[in-house]
């Protein structure tokens, strides 16, 4: 498997990821709200503007020097010592290799080096079962199943 890091998201490295990036289907609850992606340039500058928050951190999933999904560590609480990890592959091209379960090891150990963090959240739609396997392959513990999601917890 070729090295996989993870780097500050870019204005530039946004648009390349989101210019072969499929939705996931695993991720809708509702079907009915599925729709196959169309990029987009405004809609992406849009998206990745509305990312940039002291609250959030975004990553681009790199495979190389090609993005190959993101990963944010978001509703980052300083006082509580918190935050959520949430993380996209950009197609079924680079889902299945343990990218993501990379990735989530290395912004695990950014939650905890760098932001100083206590415990990582996570949450994943009931029927993303793939999902789940990472979590719990990489050290969450499963929570509670509410309102359509499973939550589980790093903590360290």
């Amino acid at each position: 498997m070729e090295e996989i890091s993870l780097c500050i998201m870019t204005r530039e490295l946004c648009q390349e990821l989101y210019r072969d990036w499929q939705n996931d289907p695993a991720i809708y609850m509702d079907m009915d709200k599925f729709e196959p992606y169309q990029y987009n340039e405004a809609v992406v500058d849009r998206y990745f503007i509305s990312k940039q928050s002291p609250s959030r951190v975004l990553f681009a999933i790199m495979k190389g020097s090609t993005p190959i999904g993101e990963l944010q560590l978001k509703q980052i609480d300083w006082e509580c010592k918190e935050c959520t990890l949430s993380i996209h592959l950009q197609n079924d091209a680079v889902k299945g290799h343990g990218y993501g379960t990379a990735a989530e090891k290395l912004a695990l150990k950014y939650a905890f080096d760098t932001l100083g963090m206590n415990a990582v959240n996570a949450d994943t739609v009931i029927k993303n079962t793939r999902s789940q396997h990472v979590l719990e392959k990489v050290g969450f513990k499963y929570i509670e199943e509410k309102g359509g999601f499973k939550y589980y917890r790093f903590v360290r």
